[in-house]
């Protein structure tokens, strides 16, 4: 695993993704107050204006909170999967898995 992403906290998460590939400023943002569907994800992922994956909230087996992202465009050859964890520094991580 690796970390491919650093985030702040204020309302929203803050901060950039950088891969061999990617280096860019993103935000990931609530979803709609009202989800459709059980499956529907907590936030957004927005990159220069464009959604470009989505993050879940999920709770780890030692009890501690994390979101699971997808992250999605047509330029990738196939979707980058990672969790957001959050760090002791206040920090949020994140960390690419395969």
């Amino acid at each position: 695993m690796s970390q491919i992403g650093s985030f702040t906290r204020s309302n929203d998460y803050t901060g950039t993704i950088k891969t061999l590939a990617i280096d860019a400023k993103a935000r990931l943002v609530p979803s709609d107050p009202a989800p459709t569907s059980d499956k529907a994800p907590d936030l957004r992922v927005i990159v220069s204006g464009v959604e470009i994956g989505a993050a879940w909230r999920r709770t780890s087996k030692d009890d501690r909170t994390y979101h699971s992202v997808k992250l999605d465009d047509p330029s990738f050859t196939a979707p980058i999967y990672a969790n957001l964890f959050e760090g002791d520094d206040g920090g949020f991580a994140l960390i690419w898995s395969r």
